[in-house]
């Protein structure tokens, strides 16, 4: 028989199957890259915060594993604004202002501690029996 023009993917007369071989190898790859760029993606919120030294990162790390583990587009969102913005510290200035007013009042001396031992503490008495 003239096996000439039969094409090289058509199983061989050994069992061998060069394109079921392709086919699971080429398969098993592209879901591992898949893999690989999806948890990449999920982790770029955390990469941001931990580059700029986010003061919320442990926050922006729980937003991004809810958005993981959900698939809920909306934490995966949270998680890139917590990441992208500083939030402005307004303790920050009140604190100075407390500082700076508490630096103006005149400082107080301690009041001398007068100290009798004998009506500090009394010694324990008896119960009395009847």
């Amino acid at each position: 028989m003239a096996t000439g023009h039969i094409p090289s993917y058509v199983v061989q007369a050994d069992g061998s199957d060069f394109l079921f071989t392709f086919m699971v190898v080429f398969t098993v790859a592209l879901i591992v890259l898949i893999g690989v760029a999806y948890f990449t993606l999920h982790s770029i919120p955390e990469k941001i915060a931990h580059e700029s030294n986010h003061p919320q990162f442990q926050l922006v790390g729980i937003l991004a594993l809810l958005a993981l583990f959900t698939h809920n587009g909306l934490f995966w969102v949270a998680a890139i604004l917590v990441a992208g913005f500083q939030f402005p510290d307004f303790a920050a200035p009140l604190r100075s202002i407390a500082d700076a007013i508490r630096s103006l009042a005149p400082q107080r001396t301690p009041d001398p501690v007068v100290e009798d031992t004998a009506t500090e503490h009394p010694e324990p008495t008896a119960p009395q029996e009847q």
